[in-house]
């Protein structure tokens, strides 16, 4: 019995008929251009630092002999151990002025406006130069003998702590702001105290939007350092000017210098990226 095509199922019809169309090739784009300037880019690169290397002013020698002696390590010492002090008051400081610029009372919160202002408005050399002559305005602190009480290394510590603060304190209340205001709210719901709330509900939220500008302040306080060289504090840049008055072999310590504070600085920044990581869990731009 013969059977209509037309009862079958769909699955049972009749392949379609092959059709000879013919489809474009694909072809991929041809970036002439961006290799062209890459292989510039190169060449211009490997020139540079084939001149560096072999230029005999730049004094590899002495960069190698001077580059982990005593003086240049104890000044380094100094370096890492000023920066750390000045970052961990300067954030103590910087959270107490955030709070107080969101503070409902109107007199802490003008006060916090005008130390921001001031102490972002002067040079931070202005800033060391004057508490370096504090002398002159107060000659005796509690009794003591300005010039007894404040050392260089005492005065770097004021002196940039006092700045940095200024800095640490718009960064802290940015990141503050950054916390949406429904988690304030749904604290205050709980009976949570100000401080409470501050401290378990706003503050680690506000981390992630901390740690980015506070890595790049680490990074710039650590390269700042090299300032109070001018108050003859022993630094990195100090020990190293020491050594290049007597010598006279300028452009070699400043490379031992200049090396010090890139392997430094690159340190941490590796070590920001982990701790941006570690507080951008859960985010979608987390990597």
């Amino acid at each position: 019995m013969a059977v209509s095509t037309d009862t079958l199922p769909e699955s049972s019809a009749a392949p379609p008929a092959k059709t000879d169309a013919v489809y474009p090739r694909i072809v991929p784009v041809r970036r002439t251009g961006q290799w062209a300037a890459a292989v510039v880019v190169l060449l211009l690169l490997a020139g540079a630092v084939s001149s560096v290397v072999r230029n005999d002013a730049f004094q590899w020698g002495v960069v190698g002999d001077y580059f982990t002696s005593a003086s240049v390590l104890r000044g380094l010492g100094l370096t890492l151990w000023l920066t750390a002090v000045v970052m961990v008051l300067g954030f103590a400081l910087g959270t107490l002025l955030a709070v107080m610029r969101l503070s409902a009372n109107p007199v802490l919160r003008n006060v916090s406006w005008g130390y921001t202002w001031l102490l972002r408005s002067t040079p931070i050399l202005v800033q060391l130069l004057f508490w370096f002559n504090i002398g002159a305005l107060y000659p005796q602190i509690l009794g003591v003998r300005t010039v007894n009480l404040l050392g260089p290394v005492t005065i770097a510590i004021i002196g940039l702590t006092l700045h940095e603060a200024a800095y640490a304190a718009e960064v802290v209340r940015g990141g503050i702001l950054s916390v949406e205001r429904g988690q304030i709210e749904a604290a205050e719901s709980l009976g949570l105290g100000r401080w409470r709330r501050l401290r378990r509900i706003v503050l680690p939220q506000a981390m992630r939007s901390i740690v980015p500008p506070a890595g790049n302040m680490l990074i710039g306080t650590l390269k700042g350092t090299s300032i109070v060289s001018v108050i003859a504090v022993q630094d990195l840049l100090y020990s190293v000017q020491l050594v290049y008055h007597r010598t006279y072999q300028v452009v070699p310590l400043l490379l031992v210098a200049t090396i010090w504070y890139v392997v430094v600085t690159s340190l941490l920044s590796v070590g920001q990226h982990y701790v941006e990581k570690y507080y951008a869990r859960g985010s979608v731009v987390a990597r």
